[in-house]
């Protein structure tokens, strides 16, 4: 029973302390990471809530970017932080996909924890303008003429883009090459240049270069259209199934960060979406905002990671 009581006694203090520690954080600048290049996807939802988070938590808040190696460089970096103001702005590449093809120096399971989501946005088939196709079809036709003449941008190997391009290859059964970069900024340079044919990208990281002409849009890779592209047709419109992807995105903390701090970056977050001006900036870019609590956006990680998993192992899907 003493020991009982000691244990539920030491238990008691350790929350009050997280307590203190949760009301004078932060005490210096936040860093949110970001595993790619300015201008990509990734880089637009961590600028649309930093430019938030920093007057609710009363510290600048600093979009830091280290782009390679499937956007794991920012979360090896979180992971290893020490500080306790250091958190990445987490996507589905570095958490779920890039576990089960690279040997990472972090635990995606153990040394991070998801803490905030903040939302999801379709991939998009895009092609550059000196390809002459204007649809999904007409684009089949002209990679099954010429066999690995084609070839398609991805912002790494290990990225949505790379693995929706791979799961289209199988489906439409064409071969195109693949060509990464670091970043969907330095790709879709190359893809307006035509030096590339075609990507997957993230409809953040083109809806700009979509509307003012500069590429063109064949296909969404999810399950309805979006709403920001609605003459845009599905891939299974298209006349090809089977083929749906999307990158989500989350902040993520080092499993160190006491569970006070946890929340209340959770909840600073979660106002940061709830504001109209956040929402129509996400909006614009085609994102979906989808609240949840840190234990549904815990159980959507741990579903995510096992789902592409699957997906790697069941198409045979390798790193370059």
């Amino acid at each position: 029973m003493k020991k009982l009581m000691a244990a539920a006694a030491a238990g008691v203090l350790a929350l009050a302390a997280s307590a203190v520690q949760a009301q004078d954080w932060p005490t210096r600048p936040i860093r949110i990471m970001v595993g790619s290049a300015p201008g990509g996807g990734t880089d637009a939802m961590a600028r649309a809530v930093a430019d938030r988070l920093g007057p609710l938590l009363k510290q600048p808040v600093v979009v830091e970017n280290r782009p390679g190696v499937s956007n794991t460089l920012a979360a090896d970096a979180t992971a290893k932080s020490s500080d306790g103001h250091t958190m990445v702005m987490g996507v589905v590449t570095a958490h779920a996909i890039a576990p089960h093809l690279l040997k990472l120096n972090y635990d995606s399971n153990r040394d991070l924890v998801p803490v905030a989501f903040v939302g999801a946005v379709p991939n998009v088939l895009v092609v550059s303008n000196s390809v002459p196709a204007d649809s999904v079809q007409a684009l089949v036709k002209l990679a099954r003429q010429e066999p690995g003449k084609l070839n398609y941008a991805t912002s790494g190997s290990g990225s949505t883009q790379h693995i929706a391009a791979e799961l289209f290859k199988d489906a439409a059964g064409v071969d195109i090459a693949h060509v990464p970069y670091k970043g969907s900024g330095p790709a879709l340079v190359d893809l307006i240049g035509g030096q590339v044919q075609l990507s997957f990208d993230t409809l953040p990281s083109v809806i700009g270069q979509i509307k003012n002409g500069k590429v063109r849009a064949l296909a969404v890779t999810t399950s309805k259209r979006n709403p920001q592209l609605p003459n845009v047709p599905t891939l299974a419109e298209a006349g090809v199934p089977g083929v749906e992807m999307s990158a989500w995105y989350g902040i993520y903390m080092p499993a160190g960060a006491s569970r006070a701090v946890q929340d209340k970056v959770h909840d600073a977050v979660n106002q940061v979406l709830a504001m109209p001006e956040t929402k129509t900036r996400l909006d614009a870019i085609g994102a979906e905002i989808t609240p949840m609590t840190q234990g549904q956006f815990a159980q959507f990680h741990a579903a995510e990671y096992k789902r592409f998993g699957e997906v790697i192992k069941k198409n045979h899907i390798r790193l370059d």
